[in-house]
């Protein structure tokens, strides 16, 4: 069940298991621990259903059964859009945890079933291969690797596994709420292609990840200086759209489709309060967003140079403009 090339990764590094104490993270613990992989865990509870401490204390037990670490956040959430933000709130913990103990590679344990709900909300808002194939098994990310080793097994499969070998899970009972876009997705369209043809779904996912790699060439990166990157602008919109997702994706962050139209239709925009995206004809500045006194030689020489405004505080925040400059003039 598990793919040869995440396998290949978590061989050759310090490894975080992303951890729910539900049926694929569950699973996925097992999986990982037959095959020898050394890795430790992580869990966040939201407080927002009564069995939450039960998984924390499930996932704290069991840990300590095989002389894992696990590490666990409590982090109450409430009012809207709660996948958002608990997303942000965990991403935001393993990253932490990543840098803090030196991890290299993060697994989750997304499966087939996820990969097919996250095209079919594409597909459904307007989408090529690249946003269609929405996830791989190894991805990169700017500080470490984000590894998937379950990403083309079914669900069911998963399912089987822990009641063939009695292993105890969990049922997050929001799965099922269909207040929820993607539960609707996956309750109305994605278990019934899952049921009927889950071994075609997955024969298709991997052509069309083979496919996204030639339609989707790297970044062309000019400078790099911390967080900030500096990039050739390609000549279409839709692949200059792609390469700022991609390079924000490394950085953690998502964009949605109406950031996405934002960025091609202002050119210069912040992004989730988080991020500024400059478009301009030859180049595309993406740096974080920040606030700063600058002094006047400064902007001055910023001014001159043609770097945009609202990249500039990163800029002097980071000590980085005379190796920006120094680029320029090479």
């Amino acid at each position: 069940m598990l793919e040869p090339e995440a396998l290949d990764r978590l061989e050759r590094g310090k490894n975080l298991l992303a951890f729910s104490a539900g049926i694929d993270s569950t699973a996925l613990y097992h999986l990982l621990k037959a095959e020898k992989i050394p890795f430790d865990i992580a869990l966040v509870n939201y407080k927002t259903r009564g069995q939450s401490d039960e998984e924390q204390a499930y996932a704290e037990k069991l840990a300590a059964l095989d002389r894992k670490r696990a590490f666990t956040l409590v982090q109450p959430l409430s009012g809207g859009d709660f996948e958002r933000q608990a997303r942000s709130v965990r991403y935001a913990f393993f990253e932490k945890l990543m840098e803090e103990h030196g991890y290299d590679n993060l697994i989750t344990a997304h499966q087939l079933d996820d990969l097919l709900e996250w095209g079919l909300m594409q597909l459904c808002k307007g989408c090529g291969v690249a946003e269609f194939v929405g996830m791989q098994p190894v991805e990169k990310r700017r500080h470490y690797t984000l590894v998937r080793p379950l990403l083309f097994t079914p669900k069911q499969r998963l399912l089987s596994y822990l009641k063939e070998h009695a292993i105890r899970y969990f049922i997050d009972e929001s799965n099922i709420d269909t207040r929820f876009r993607r539960n609707r997705f996956r309750q109305e369209a994605a278990a019934f292609l899952m049921r009927e043809c889950s071994d075609g779904i997955a024969r298709s996912f991997r052509y069309m990840l083979e496919d996204k790699g030639a339609l989707l060439p790297e970044p062309a990166i000019l400078f790099r200086h911390h967080a900030l990157t500096l990039l050739t602008r390609p000549f279409e919109d839709t692949q200059a759209i792609r390469q700022i997702d991609r390079v924000l994706k490394e950085n953690g962050y998502i964009l949605s489709k109406a950031q996405k139209d934002e960025i091609l239709e202002k050119k210069s925009v912040v992004v989730g309060g988080k991020w500024v995206v400059e478009l301009e004809s030859e180049r595309i500045w993406i740096a974080p967003r920040r606030e700063a006194m600058m002094p006047k030689p400064f902007k001055e020489r910023c001014r001159v140079a043609k770097i945009p405004k609202k990249v500039r505080p990163y800029l002097f925040e980071t000590d980085g403009l005379d190796a920006l400059l120094s680029f320029f003039s090479s």
